[in-house]
């Protein structure tokens, strides 16, 4: 069993305590389909309780003879894909006519995306080749991000980023550009991650945990060179076993303890429990406990509720290959007779 980064040691239990509850939004759809040419696009939308809606439309090519992949998005309707050329590109370019996507030798990669949003919109374009990524970003913010990712390259399970970004509206030289720098490393009992902003601060943030035999122990820290100062530090503890995992987290400077746990009963049945405690507001104790419970092959529902007394439930079921239907609902078990509750529904078609 692999080492989890720091932020995931009690990853079993948040996702059984807050995946899969459709009331969070009033209504989901996501649509995804595959062409007989490879290509494959997937719809998603989504409208929350405010009546704000986003959207996103992305399309996926794949060249099964070179094995390799190639994808688009965009906001608008679907561009027209088509095979250019043989060779690798000789420079990335971003074109807001048709888009025309190269056919990549082995292990090149080229992706487009936009994500739509009433207040986010961003173009983001991804050339990966033998463990190499480069991805740049354009967002309505006129912001302008580039990140290039190497994996595998100086040794097995280390992962360099840097991440530069750039805002020509800014006033001064410091607010319209930044750079950041991180490094992942990982091996069969360690997983470590460093975090750099060189413009802002300079800041780092690093993190790292040991595994052995299910037992696990992590810490993370962060300082600021400019101040001299340490920003902030964590701990965390736990153990991982295929059917249950438990972990003891203590965030913002050892102020905020939280335990968790998560066990999976059978083949049917999930449960996952939760206590927080922040010392610096008081003796009150946070609990939230969730369960899981598989109906039936193509269906499972889930409940959960906490100290404050506010429940959710969900229902998913696949109704037939490729359509999967969800609801949930939340309610506020003190002010029942208050508009507090919340419905939602998810709607997956997938061919």
């Amino acid at each position: 069993m692999s080492v989890p980064a720091f932020s995931d040691i009690s990853k079993s239990a948040n996702d059984l305590l807050n995946k899969d509850f459709y009331h969070l939004s009033a209504g989901t759809i996501e649509v995804k389909s595959n062409t007989p040419n490879n290509v494959g696009f997937k719809v998603t939308g989504k409208s929350n309780h405010d009546k704000a809606t986003s959207g996103a439309l992305e399309g996926k090519y794949s060249d099964k003879s070179l094995g390799n992949s190639t994808s688009t998005s965009s906001s608008s309707t679907p561009r027209t894909l088509r095979k250019v050329s043989r060779r690798p590109p000789t420079s990335l370019s971003v074109l807001l006519g048709p888009i025309q996507m190269l056919s990549l030798k082995n292990r090149h990669r080229l992706i487009f995306t936009v994500h739509v949003d009433q207040q986010y919109n961003s173009l983001l374009m991804v050339y990966r080749r033998a463990g190499l990524t480069l991805t740049q970003t354009w967002n309505t913010a006129n912001a302008l991000d580039t990140k290039i990712e190497l994996a595998d390259a100086m040794a097995k399970g280390l992962k360099t980023e840097a991440i530069f970004s750039f805002l020509p509206a800014a006033n001064t030289a410091s607010n319209n550009t930044g750079c950041k720098f991180n490094v992942h490393f990982k091996q069969s009992a360690f997983h470590g991650r460093a975090f750099f902003d060189l413009i802002k601060g300079p800041t780092a943030n690093i993190d790292a945990v040991i595994g052995h035999e299910g037992f696990l122990a992590g810490a993370s820290a962060g300082y600021n060179v400019q101040k001299a100062a340490v920003t902030g530090y964590s701990a965390a503890v736990g153990y991982v076993a295929p059917q249950y995992s438990a972990a003891v987290t203590a965030t913002d400077n050892l102020s905020v303890f939280a335990a968790s746990y998560y066990h999976k009963v059978n083949s049917q049945v999930e449960a996952s429990a939760k206590a927080v405690w922040n010392s610096k507001s008081g003796n009150a104790v946070g609990l939230e406990v969730a369960s899981k419970y598989r109906l039936d092959p193509v269906s499972f529902a889930k409940a959960k509720i906490n100290d404050r007394g506010v429940a959710a439930v969900s229902y998913n079921v696949l109704l037939r290959p490729g359509v999967t239907a969800g609801i949930g609902a939340s309610f506020d078990t003190q002010k029942i007779d208050q508009a507090t509750h919340k419905v939602g529904t998810s709607f997956t078609f997938e061919s």
